[in-house]
This record gives structure tokens, sequence and C-alpha cells, in this order.
């Protein structure tokens, strides 16, 4: 929260506070509250505008700004990037920057982002993963990169250009309120004094304040502060952003933990099946699209109803998730692994030809059967993993899932603990 528990002032309404003060100024000076009070009447509707609008346009310039110079970072990137892969990544977020709504309602932005994403996708597709190729069309990304970042100083421009415009104006009002109180008596000029004063403190400074912290508020930073205002308006401005930063926490939460909830098994932490397809779908159609190699596996554990039977359900868990653990450690960061369903999981291998997905399969296979695997009860158990290979680069998903699991079957008709590819149906390695 902005304040503490025991903060029991709540401030004065600023419409009372200046309505006595113009209720004294007509009182005491006559005519002269008119006129004063128009100009007093115009800076108010400029701070409020700047409050209401101005505030919001700010933010939103500095949104483009932001979403312009990280479209030419990300351009940077697929120049710079060392693997597809990440030239792929950085093309990604290239694609989702151009689409922002912030960039697309703004005509001009809209339409270099758009030229941009199609120079970035032509210089991939046209190098495919050729570094050289693609380092030729670098001397153009330059004048694309020129452009954003003279856009960006433009839109930033614009941005500060919209408070300056209104407090220009507020400073121009109350430059004619002085000339007109120039002839009046001293106590006019003390009153416009602190008048200004409490303007300064109590109002515009708090919406400088509340302008610095709205542009930087997200999930990421501390729960914003403020010093105690003896507005009410202003105070419960300062509460309700402090209630949509705690909002916005719980939101993240609340996110992450239902991310972790669809996607996860909730035994042994590995994507579902659910979300594998999904994932494994996307990367399949990738390598396809871009003739790149990509294998997917499937693997049963050996045994696993003996293994139940004999040392009971707990212990059929630990082993699951002592071997999901184990394929995390032995696979790449990069390989997409799942709990298929009971004892059985199912892999991709992107960017993988069947002799390396192989190498990784085998790697994995040996680390299992020599892997011994403590149970709630003390005791240790080593169990044996059968696994089907097959390639996915010309076939769908569906398909090399199911020569993949007739090759794992293969492997368990030829004597379990065994690599078999889908191609061969044969073993590559013994028992």
């Amino acid at each position: 929260m902005i304040f503490g528990p025991d903060h029991r002032f709540r401030g004065f309404r600023a419409g009372r506070f200046f309505a006595l003060l113009a209720v004294f100024f007509v009182f005491s000076f006559g005519g002269m509250v008119l006129l004063v009070g128009l100009d007093q009447q115009r800076v108010l509707d400029a701070t409020m505008r700047l409050q209401d609008q101005t505030v919001s346009e700010i933010i939103r310039h500095q949104r483009l700004a932001r979403n312009l110079e990280q479209l030419r970072q990300e351009g940077e990137r697929v120049f710079a990037a060392s693997t597809p892969q990440a030239r792929q990544r950085a093309m990604f977020v290239v694609a989702l920057v151009a689409s922002h709504p912030s960039v697309l309602e703004h005509p001009k932005s809209a339409e270099l982002a758009r030229q941009t994403e199609m120079f970035l996708s032509n210089a991939l597709s046209q190098s495919t993963d050729n570094a050289a190729i693609l380092g030729a069309y670098y001397e153009e990304w330059g004048r694309y990169a020129a452009r954003l970042s003279v856009l960006v100083d433009d839109v930033s421009i614009q941005g500060v250009n919209l408070v300056n415009t209104d407090l220009n104006e507020v400073a121009a009002t109350m430059r004619l309120a002085r000339y007109k109180l120039a002839a009046a008596l001293g106590l006019v000029g003390l009153f416009l004094l602190i008048f200004l004063i409490l303007l300064r403190q109590h109002l515009i400074h708090p919406l400088q304040v509340i302008d610095r912290t709205l542009s930087t508020l997200n999930v990421d930073s501390p729960p914003p502060v403020f010093d105690p205002s003896a507005m009410s308006e202003i105070q419960a401005v300062e509460e309700a952003i402090g209630e949509l930063h705690a909002s916005l926490l719980e939101n993240e939460t609340a996110r992450v933990s239902l991310e972790l909830l669809a996607n996860q098994d909730g035994l042994t932490g590995l994507y579902n099946r659910r979300h594998f397809m999904s994932l494994a779908e996307a990367e399949v159609v990738r390598a396809q699209r871009y003739q790149r190699s990509v294998v997917v596996g499937m693997a049963d554990l050996d045994n696993f109803k003996k293994l139940n039977d004999t040392y009971g359900h707990a212990a059929g868990d630990a082993v699951l998730r002592a071997l999901a653990a184990l394929m995390r450690d032995s696979f790449r960061q990069s390989d997409l692994v799942c709990r298929y369903g009971g004892e059985e999981f199912a892999f991709v291998f992107p960017e993988s030809s069947q002799a390396e997905a192989h190498v990784l399969s085998e790697r994995f296979r040996r680390r299992c059967a020599s892997f011994d695997i403590l149970l709630p009860d003390g005791r240790e158990v080593c169990v044996t993993t059968s696994i089907g290979l097959a390639d996915a680069s010309e076939s769908s998903l569906e398909d090399a899932l199911r020569r993949a699991d007739a090759a794992l079957y293969e492997a368990k008709r030829l004597g379990r603990n065994q690599v078999v590819l889908a191609e061969a149906m044969t073993p590559e390695s013994g028992a």
C-alpha cells in the first residue's frame, strides 16, 4: 500500500480548497477575482488535461518508442545471431513487435515496421542458414535501422512536446495572471504566491511523480511509494496505483501457476501430453518448412508393471520421477521431453539427424541401465528402457510417433533395453 495501515489523514478535497480561496478573493478584491478566477480555471483545465489525457498520450508515445527500438535491436540480432535458431527467435520477436497495437495505430510506424519485417523475412528466406549470404543484406539493413532510430527520436520528441504544450499553457496563464495583478495591492500578490506554491506542491509535483511511476509500473518493479499528499484526489490516485501494482503481481503469480498446471505433468514435472503435442507439432512444421532434420522418439520402462507389483505404486512413482530427472540431464536443452502416459515417454530432437538422435538416446539408455534409484523404503532398484526413433522430416507428427512406437515395440520384442530406428527396425545397441 502507499500509506501504512495506521494512516488516518485523508486530506482535503481540491475543489473545496480552491472554492474557499475563490470566495475569499471575491470578498477581498471584488471585480479582480473574476479575471483571476478565469485564469485559475484555465490552469485547472490544463492540469486536468495533463492528468486525464496528456499522461496517457505520453505513455503511448513512450511505449511506441520502446517497441520501435526493440524492433531495431531484434533486427540487429537477426544478423548478429550465430545460429539459425537464434535468428528465427529474433525474427519471431520482430513479427510480434511489428504487429503490436501501439505500432499498428501509428501509420508511419506501422508502414516502416511492415517494411522492416518483410525485409528481414526476405533476407532470412534467401540466406537460409548461410551467414555469408545473410551478411550481404546487412548494408541495406543499416538504412532500415537508421530510419527506425530517426522514428524513435521523432516519437520520443512528440511525447515530450505533448507535455510541453500543456505546461507551456499553464505557464502562460500564470504569467498573464501576474500581469493582471501587477497593479493590485500587495495582498493580491501574496495570495497568488501562496496559491502557486500550493499548486506546485500539491498538484503538479504529485502528478509528475504519478506520471513517472506509471511509466515504469510493471510486475518486476517494487511497489510504488509516494510522499503523503494533502489532497484527497491525489491520495486516491496514488492508492489506486498501489492497488494496480498489487493486482499485477497477483495476476502474474496466478498466470504462472496456471501455466505450470496446464503444461506440466504433475508427477514428473515434464511436459504433459497435450502441451507436448502442441510444441512438437510446431517444431515438426518448422523443420519441414525450412527443410531441417527432426527426429521423434518413444521410450518405455521395461518391466514396469512387475516393479509396481513387487515394490508398490509409491516405488513406481519414485522411479518415474528419477527417470524424468535423468532425461532432463541427458538430453539437450532444446529437446522436447514429455510423459506420454503411464511409464511411456516421448521426445523430439530438433535439428538432429537419426544418427545424432541415436547418440543422445543411446547415452540416456546406458545411463538409465547403470543408474541406481533410491526407493522410499530405502531399497535401490535399477531399471532399463526400450526406445524407438523415427524421422519426422517428411511426415506428420502423428505418423512419426506411430512409427517410433512400432520401433519401440520392436525393441521390446528383441529383448528390451535397446534403441531401434523405425526405418531399419533393427536394434542399435545391445541389451
